[in-house]
Parts: C-alpha cells; sequence; structure tokens
C-alpha cells in the first residue's frame, strides 16, 4: 500500500515553480521554462483582435530594453469573444508584421475553464500580492521572479510599460 501511495505521490506531485512546466511554442517545438532560470518572466495571455492588442508594442518594447533583466513570454488564447481565431502561423505572421514581435510565443494555450493550460491553472491559484482566480480578459500579465515564483500579477488595463510593471524590472 505505501509503494501504491508513493507511486501516486511521485506522479501528481503539484508544481512548485513554473520551472516545472514544460509546453510547446509558437512553432510546435517543446521548451521548458527552465531555460529562463535567473531572469524575470513576463506571461501574457495574448489575442489579435482585441481592444488591448496594441499592448503587443509595448509588450515588445519592455522586452528589448529590459533584455538583460526580463523574458516576455506571449500565450494566445481564444477564450474571451473569439479575438484570437487564427492558426498559429497566422497568429506568428500577424505579431511580427503588425507589432515586429520577436519575443517568444507559445503554442495557443486555454486560460481558463475546463481545458485549462496547466500553466495557466498553477498561475491564478499561485498566492502572490495582488490576486488569484479566474483571468478576467485578454492581456492579464503574470510577473515571475529569477526563482521561478509568481511575485505580481495585474490585470488587463495595466500596460507592459506602466511604472507598476517597469519598476520591478529597475
Amino acid at each position: 500500500m505505501k509503494i501504491l501511495a508513493f507511486l501516486f505521490a511521485m506522479l501528481f506531485v503539484a508544481p512548485s515553480s513554473v520551472y516545472d512546466f514544460k509546453l510547446k511554442n509558437i512553432d510546435g517545438n517543446a521548451f521548458s521554462l527552465k531555460k529562463y532560470r535567473g531572469k524575470k518572466l513576463l506571461i501574457v495571455n495574448t489575442a489579435s483582435k482585441c481592444g488591448f492588442t496594441p499592448q503587443y508594442a509595448e509588450l515588445q518594447k519592455l522586452a528589448d530594453q529590459y533584455k538583460d533583466k526580463v523574458v516576455v513570454i506571449g500565450f494566445p488564447a481564444n477564450n474571451f469573444a473569439q479575438q484570437e481565431p487564427g492558426s498559429s502561423t497566422e497568429i506568428k505572421e500577424f505579431c511580427q508584421k503588425n507589432y515586429g514581435v520577436t519575443f517568444p510565443l507559445s503554442e495557443k494555450v486555454s486560460v481558463k475553464g475546463d481545458d485549462i493550460s496547466p500553466l495557466f491553472a498553477y498561475l491564478t491559484s499561485a498566492p502572490n500580492p495582488d490576486f488569484t482566480g479566474e483571468i478576467k480578459w485578454n492581456f492579464e500579465k503574470f510577473l515571475i521572479d529569477e526563482n521561478g515564483k509568481l511575485i505580481h500579477r495585474y490585470r488587463s488595463k495595466v500596460t507592459p510599460l506602466s511604472p507598476e510593471i517597469t519598476k520591478e524590472l529597475e
């Protein structure tokens, strides 16, 4: 019985940081967030047909301006008003053509509901000084420290270059 309990625990251990997640990028290639250990991460659920879509420009500027301190990663999601209907190829082309995006993008994920990505299930329930719970709209932001822990969460209206975010990168 103890062996069975041990095996069950090994299979279903709760993640201790974002470094425990393996994902796929926009091109379908596997990657681990471990490769960014030692830098902060700004994880953002994105969409191409949203009123907040112009934030892509600020996300790119932030990624360029603070490249030694933070990695921006966009996670396209179609959870809100069908505002990210495109394929991975269409999303990637849109981001590059319209906003010059060079920061990493993941494959399209779900950020809420029954099919929520395990990463976003973790992020929306992880303790932080701001708030927990379901994502309300596109372009919510999660700031992760150099050790893979969530330190701040920002709603969509907080822009990438706002002082609330940049003060954490100085």
